[in-house]
């Protein structure tokens, strides 16, 4: 296994998160859908797959879990590949990227939090309502709606509070919604989605606890063993249960890693890291700073001379020429910062006053390219 700390560069069109739908639909002859990851050839008579995103579960998890998780281990080890997640590495540009099978940067959901252009508000996907409208912030069609359209039953399934939200309808729109609150029903209804009908079918689940107990307590925590326990629970109900003619495909949107307390800066407590700034978003591993007129050099000076070797400081028209976003749609691209932080190794800059206490907290973090954040598995199954 890689280096978990080594930079990994995102794998777009050959083997990354947004490859996993069109392969899926391109199995289900949908016209038009392309399979880079060589799906059809693996599955030949499948005529029903069951997408399963563990939030969280990255490649470089799967050891740690294994001895919780014997179900996930026997999967990786049989049938499991490595793909990438897109940057940053982060869940609603995750989602997104896995719904719409494209890369972040024709999407626009390009970071856990943004700056919605012309206005000095700082847009949390994960608290996304109605405002900006869904279908104008994320224009892209999702593969959900390309299925349904080429006749596929489409179904998502996932916890009942997201229905509706904005990040379902930018991820996921297309599909039927059912709601599941815990691991049996989220495995009762995928099944019971994926059995319902004769024809061609698709099912797309969604499981968002083994991230969450890594922020708060920590990867290999006792929560988080319990947590990934619960994913092996899961994982054996799913196969157990996959019907002959059907297929369940295991990922993920991110890994995760532990973030030491002396590894954490501070902006909001530095006047240096202050000075120049109107709007900071993204997260702690990855910064988007917007800069007064004309600081962008003064900005990216001070930052690179107070981070040192804890990040890299780029600007704006660099991270988007170096590719990490994919091709960056024109409307999309001032919702990146005029200046981008991207950590190194096990650093994070956190912002204790302008940003909510508890996220300054957590014990992982996710978000920037380092194998342990940016590397998924693809675990193939079939019935």
């Amino acid at each position: 296994m890689t280096d978990p700390l080594e930079i990994v560069g995102p794998r777009y069109g050959d083997a990354s998160l947004a490859d996993v739908l069109p392969a899926a639909l391109a199995v289900l002859d949908v016209p038009g859908a392309v399979d880079p990851l060589g799906l059809r050839a693996a599955l030949p008579g499948v005529r029903r797959i069951a997408v399963l995103l563990v939030d969280g579960l990255g490649w470089h998890q799967i050891p740690t879990a294994a001895p919780y998780a014997p179900t996930l281990a026997g999967l990786a080890a049989t049938a499991g590949r490595q793909l990438t997640s897109g940057f940053p590495s982060t869940t609603p540009t995750s989602l997104v990227t896995l719904g719409t099978g494209a890369a972040p940067g024709a999407h626009g959901v390009l970071g856990f939090t943004v700056r919605v252009p012309g206005t000095d508000r700082v847009l949390n996907h994960i608290e996304w309502a109605a405002d900006p409208a869904p279908l104008r912030w994320q224009p892209v069609r999702t593969q959900l709606e390309r299925a349904r359209a080429a006749g596929v039953a489409v179904t998502v399934v996932s916890r009942p509070e997201f229905g509706g939200s904005g990040l379902t309808l930018a991820a996921n729109r297309g599909g039927d919604y059912r709601g599941a609150s815990g691991v049996d029903a989220l495995a009762e209804r995928m099944l019971a989605a994926l059995a319902a009908g004769a024809g061609p079918t698709l099912v797309s689940g969604y499981h968002p606890d083994l991230d969450r107990h890594g922020h708060l307590t920590g990867v290999d925590s006792a929560p988080w063993r319990i947590a990934a326990a619960e994913v092996d629970r899961l994982l054996a109900r799913l196969v157990d249960g996959l019907p002959p003619d059907a297929a369940l495909l295991v990922t993920a949107d991110h890994g995760q890693l532990d973030i030491p307390a002396g590894h954490r800066i501070d902006l909001d407590t530095d006047p240096r890291l202050r000075a120049g700034l109107e709007v900071v978003a993204g997260e702690p591993r990855v910064r988007y700073l917007h800069v007064t007129p004309g600081a962008v050099d003064d900005v990216v000076a001070a930052w690179s001379a107070v981070l040192g070797d804890a990040a890299r400081v780029r600007t704006r028209d660099e991270v988007v020429a170096a590719g990490w976003f994919g091709p960056v749609a024109e409307e999309h691209l001032l919702r990146i910062g005029d200046v981008v932080v991207i950590c190194n190794g096990t650093y994070a800059v956190t912002a204790s006053r302008s940003e909510p206490p508890a996220v300054a907290r957590l014990v992982a973090y996710h978000g920037a390219d380092t194998a342990a954040e940016m590397t998924i598995p693809l675990l193939v199954v079939r019935g």
